[in-house]
Parts: structure tokens; sequence; C-alpha cells
């Protein structure tokens, strides 16, 4: 289980690479899976984004947050690592409002959200069901929760190459671009320790999401995992 001021620190050392860093774990298409996520939203809520709340955890330099806000989203980031939220606020174009925020407690009220969501973070929150559980708690009544997060390819060569990138490319990269071996060391390892998706929609069921389903990115390197809250709400 991550140590938390351990992450927050590590975040925070490389929160000016952490646009490179995504572009080069995800090959470049990142921002693509951001895109299918709003998309998603949509397609689930029935209806344009337009003027639905969205609380966007974990939000990093604010990439899926701009996107929902792209999609006429009201938008609130929120992160942990105070140097990520002032670079996501040096990117906003809008509305958009970021502000230090803990995963697992949430400055949220309950039912705030039309859409909570998630992107490349939940692997680093300390206790991902409880992660889960404030999403699922922030998130209104047929409300949608959404977590983006990297995995590991199907197959047994594209697996084994994506396996090599990750673990003997990457953290070189860290070095040249950071010189923060570490943290680029750091990160793959908790992607390969990642549950399967099957498993993680299990612990979405498990906090008290239905309809819960997952879709299968660019040939596994990424999954999106998406839970509705029930009309009834959660018990």
């Amino acid at each position: 289980m991550p140590d938390p001021g351990e992450v927050r620190a590590m975040f925070g050392r490389i929160a000016r690479h952490y646009d490179l860093l995504n572009r080069t774990l995800s090959l470049g298409i990142d921002q693509r899976w951001r895109r299918r996520a709003v998309r998603t939203a949509e397609r689930e809520l029935g209806a344009p984004l337009t003027g639905r709340t969205v609380v966007d955890v974990c939000c990093g330099t604010g990439d899926l947050a701009l996107a929902f806000e792209a999609a006429g989203a009201r938008v609130v980031g929120l992160d942990f690592t105070p140097q990520m939220v002032v670079r996501a606020a040096e990117k906003a174009r809008g509305a958009t409002l970021f502000a230090q925020g803990d995963a697992l407690r949430l400055p949220v009220r309950d039912g705030a959200a039309d859409v909570t969501s998630v992107a490349f973070g939940l692997r680093n929150v300390g206790n991902r069901a409880q992660g889960l559980r404030e999403l699922a708690r922030a998130t209104r009544p047929g409300g949608l929760v959404l977590v983006l997060e990297f995995s590991m390819p199907q197959g047994v060569l594209l697996g084994s190459a994506y396996r090599a990138y990750f673990t003997r490319v990457l953290p070189g990269i860290g070095r040249v671009v950071s010189r923060d071996a570490d943290a680029y060391a750091y990160l793959p390892r908790t992607v390969l320790a990642w549950p399967q998706p099957r498993e993680l929609e299990d612990e979405l069921r498990a906090s008290g999401l239905v309809d819960c389903g997952h879709a299968l990115l660019s040939r596994g390197i990424a999954c999106l995992h998406h839970g509705r809250v029930p009309e009834r709400g959660i018990a």
C-alpha cells in the first residue's frame, strides 16, 4: 500500500514533468483515452454534459478535468499534491476550479456530482476501497463514477514488450527527463501490481455501484471502468 507522504512528495517533485510522463507511459495516446472517458460519461448519462457537475479526483495537472470542461461541464479538480494543483491552475482555460483535496476524504458533500472521475490516480491511493467509496458518496443517485487507469496489454507478445518498456526503458527516460529515476520506477511498479479489469469491476460493485462495466483501450494499454450510483443511493 503506497505511503501517502512519500507519494505526495514524489508527485511534487515530478509535477513539472508530469504531462510528459503520461505521454511517455501511454506512448502518446493518453489524451485520446480522456476524450473517450468524456464520451462514455455522455453515453451512460444519456445526455450532453453541458451544465453537469463533474468532480475529477487525483486530477494531476488537469488534463481530464479540462476535457470535461471542453464538453460543457462544470468541473472541480482535486489533488492532494499542491504542486499538481498549481500546474493544473496554470493550464486552466475557463471556469474549472482546482483545489487541494484527499481522495480518501473528499471535501465534497454527499451526492454533489453528476460524475466523479479519477484518471491514472487510484493506484496511488493508500486505501483503494475507501477511495472508491468516496467517489460513490460524492456522486448523486443515478450518477456515474469513472476510473481510467493503465493496464497490461492482452497477448503474450504485446504484453511482454510493454512490460519490458515499463521496467527497462521508462526508468532511463526518467533519469534524462526529470533526474528522478525512482519516481519513474515506482509508477510502472504500481501498474504491474494493478488488479485485472474483472477484479476492479468487482471492487466497484463492492463500493455500492451498479451497472458496472469496462472497456480495454488501445489493446489493453489502458482500461476505462464505469459504474452507476443506484437511484436509491448508496446503502
